[in-house]
């Protein structure tokens, strides 16, 4: 399945190493916390995450927005006897509750305007002593406005806001290591050789919507010209990244595991 310029996908061609490493780590990350579980991976996109976290689950449903990826996806993994998918709007899951042990929405946060009413309603369907896990940008490492993103939390606000809901939060950093560090640190450079010639800042005022495919487009520009010049780019793995509990505001993601008491 081809990604739409609608959509922010983050897909496994070669290019795209670098990210992709960079989402699959969550996946690996939560495999022990869903083992045995029954889980819902919200914002389950192309799914091959959900699909790797149901060798581990009892059960997993994935949710999208998207019916056309929903369908695309059943079809794909139609022999997995142990994972299902809905097409589905959230805030609400639509799902009954106390109807999971674990929750997970990676990168899916910063993309919904309802983001405490989605965490308030995983709380619901979540059984007594269940988790969300949630994996979103740390928006203090953001260097230009994704039009895909409608808010990125800081470290600060993810604690505050989340704490309102539920006093079960445990707050750690995605880092990488320095061939990481130096693939992003080249990532920086293309960005600003590009911010310099917006000197209105207009990127921050044109509506999203008119953003998106142009920002597609020049990403993957930008990826592949990074792949020609860090030799390192295609060889990152998930091993290249780890989670800390300190300099959080230098790492760049967050990850939240919230309980339900």
């Amino acid at each position: 399945m081809k990604t739409k310029s609608s959509h922010e996908r983050a897909d496994d061609h070669i290019s795209n190493n670098v990210t992709y490493q960079r989402c699959l780590y969550a996946y690996e990350y939560a495999l022990p916390l869903v083992k045995g579980k029954d889980v819902v991976d919200v914002g389950c996109g192309l799914a091959y995450g959900t699909a790797l976290m149901a060798r581990e689950a009892a059960h997993i449903t994935g949710l999208d927005y998207d019916p056309a990826t929903i369908e695309a996806n059943k079809h794909q993994y139609r022999n997995v006897t142990n994972m299902s998918f809905k097409a589905s709007q959230v805030p609400p899951l639509n799902m009954p509750d106390s109807s999971a042990d674990v929750i997970t929405a990676f990168q899916f946060i910063e993309h919904i305007e309802k983001r405490k009413e989605f965490v308030a309603d995983c709380l619901r369907v979540l059984r007594p002593g269940g988790k969300l896990i949630v994996t979103t940008p740390n928006a203090k490492k953001s260097l230009a406005r994704n039009p895909f993103h409608v808010h990125e939390y800081t470290f600060a606000e993810m604690q505050e806001e989340m704490s309102a809901l539920t006093p079960h939060i445990a707050l750690q950093g995605l880092q990488g290591n320095e061939v990481v560090n130096n693939y992003y640190a080249e990532n920086g450079k293309w960005v600003r050789s590009i911010l310099k010639w917006d000197v209105l800042k207009l990127h921050t005022l044109i509506p999203a919507k008119l953003l998106t495919g142009p920002y597609n487009w020049i990403t993957s520009l930008m990826r592949r010209n990074l792949m020609e010049k860090v030799d390192t780019t295609t060889d990152i793995t998930t091993s290249d990244f780890n989670l800390q509990s300190n300099d959080l505001d230098e790492t760049w993601d967050i990850y939240a595991i919230i309980g339900k008491p």
